[in-house]
């Protein structure tokens, strides 16, 4: 077993820096692409087999040292009885949005049976690789805001709007989806995941008070609650660069840094937790040169071979060739 990732996010030495990219299983990779001549995303996500495959070509084509499970964050409201489709170029679309506090009693509990072809997959990637499996579950307000603006949305307005107007029944939803979160987690952890992260990918659109008082507490019920399965669990938001000190409090292993905070200035924060990021993606597009010069700066802030695993500060970018990819990994390896 290459244990690099696993030892990274307990603060311990490492012979080299571990790597993975967020959304390395699909996108940019000839295998997956491929795959999606034939099969939608959401149809990929629950073959376990063919989601398996999909999370095993970046380990053999990349070369990285974990495995981020092949599904969408989507698939945890879907087991709560949202009904949506995934649109080519546009991304969830829900067939109804949580227009009122009165839709929220749509939402049912979450049972791990609905989501077994993921605890599946998670079987067959233990048996078939060699470095660890990373479960994820999207976090309750990126998954609220989802559900109430039907759809992606660059401001979410309608989103704010309802967590300002109905505060209870905020909490009541924001509670009923950490509940899941939190089961939908343990149910990896039970099939053989041996790290969780939590992906607020939206939480940047808050204000600090916001944040920390809306949207924290939850947090921190669900890593407190994720602390009794004995696995590295990791925080990971977008443009959280103005709220970090709150994002990093929660009782987490490892913190995901976007390029919007230095690793320098991370560290100072986030303290004896571990760091995981911060490249940018557009960085895989640019020359070489600027790759190395870029990871080489952000090298030179921190110990990476000490609490750190490199990572993007999001998802990997379909445009990126796997061969400048897999060199990176290498590079990161020989640093």
């Amino acid at each position: 077993m290459n244990d690099l990732f696993l030892r990274a996010t307990k603060g311990e030495k490492v012979e080299r820096t571990p790597v993975w990219f967020m959304r390395q299983a699909g996108r940019s990779l000839p295998g997956y692409r491929k795959l999606r001549e034939k099969y939608g995303v959401l149809e990929l996500t629950q073959n376990s087999e063919l989601a398996a495959q999909v999370s095993i070509e970046p380990i053999e084509l990349l070369g990285v040292d974990a495995s981020i499970l092949f599904a969408d964050i989507m698939l945890l409201p879907m087991a709560m009885g949202v009904k949506l489709e995934i649109v080519e170029n546009v991304g969830p679309v829900l067939s109804k949005a949580i227009d009122t506090p009165q839709d929220i009693r749509e939402l049912g509990d979450f049972d791990p049976k609905d989501v077994e072809f993921l605890q599946q997959t998670i079987r067959i990637l233990r048996e078939r690789l060699e470095v660890p499996v990373i479960g994820f579950s999207g976090a309750p307000f990126t998954l609220a805001s989802y559900l109430i603006e039907g759809r992606p949305s660059r401001t979410w307005l309608k989103t704010k709007a309802f967590m300002l107007s109905h505060p209870k029944e905020w909490d009541r939803l924001m509670t009923l989806l950490s509940r899941g979160v939190v089961e939908y987690l343990r149910a990896q952890v039970a099939a053989g995941a041996q790290a969780v992260q939590v992906f607020d990918s939206w939480v940047g659109a808050l204000s600090p008070a916001q944040y920390r008082e809306q949207v924290l507490p939850h947090m921190r019920r669900i890593f407190a609650s994720l602390k009794g399965s004995k696995v590295p669990r990791i925080h990971f938001g977008t443009n959280t660069a103005g709220i970090f000190s709150d994002f990093s409090s929660v009782d987490a292993e490892v913190i995901g840094v976007d390029w919007r905070l230095s690793l320098k200035e991370a560290k100072k924060i986030a303290g004896k937790k571990a760091l995981q990021g911060n490249l940018d993606p557009a960085v895989l597009l640019a020359p070489w040169k600027t790759i190395t010069k870029t990871v080489d700066a952000a090298f030179a802030e921190i110990n990476p071979k000490r609490g750190y695993i490199f990572n993007l500060g999001h998802g990997m970018p379909p445009e990126a060739d796997d061969a400048v990819v897999r060199k990176l990994v290498q590079y990161v390896h020989s640093k």
